[in-house]
């Protein structure tokens, strides 16, 4: 639609996840009317993080250097360890301040319908640090989705029997909630997870 280079920077932007054409285009455009300079350091920072971030030997979560920032720290706990998909679901538990053990990312869940299997995943790495016995609680916190789920059902089929206890993250109502508005299986599963008061 575009000539040469506008056309080419559409293209490539539209390939970024959550970004459809007229998103890709509107960047392209908010590009070219930006200070060279903050575009210079936009590149820069992309042809860092490509040069600089791997992902931990350890956990699989980003890091510069061999461990991430989480498993090169002494004072987290070392006998929980808390199963997540992604990177970025490790930021989000730590938002909360609530856990203060390890993780282990999987780097994706399982999801037959785009080929992705259990060999695809880093489960093996995972039942390696759990083969010491050092592990006593593996928590999945996987996205409570159908691929989550499957996911989360085919780690605890393979862990129970090693003897480590196995848990999952809760899953119900959003607090500010509406029931009317809530889907059958997320009020399902508040039920399922339900506490007494009293």
């Amino acid at each position: 639609m575009y000539d040469g280079a506008v056309q080419d920077l559409i293209d490539e932007l539209g390939h970024l996840p959550g970004i459809g054409p007229k998103s890709a285009q509107r960047i392209a455009f908010h590009i070219l009317a930006t200070d060279a300079t903050d575009v210079q350091r936009l590149a820069e920072a992309i042809t860092t993080v490509k040069e600089r971030v791997r992902f931990c030997d350890t956990c699989g979560n980003v890091a510069e250097s061999e461990q991430c920032r989480i498993c090169a720290d002494t004072r987290r706990l070392t006998d929980v360890l808390c199963v997540v998909e992604e990177p970025k679901d490790v930021v989000a538990i730590e938002r909360t301040r609530e856990y203060r053990g390890r993780y282990h990312v999987l780097g994706g869940a399982i999801d037959p319908m785009n080929g992705v299997g259990p060999d695809d995943l880093r489960i093996r790495q995972l039942l390696t640090r759990l083969g010491d016995g050092a592990i006593e609680e593996v928590i999945i916190a996987t996205d409570p989705n159908i691929e989550g789920e499957a996911t989360a059902t085919y780690l605890t089929r393979m862990l129970v029997p090693m003897g480590v206890g196995v848990s999952r993250l809760a899953s119900g109502l959003p607090v500010g909630g509406d029931l009317e508005y809530a889907d059958e299986v997320t009020l399902g599963r508040a039920f399922e997870g339900r506490r007494r008061v009293t």
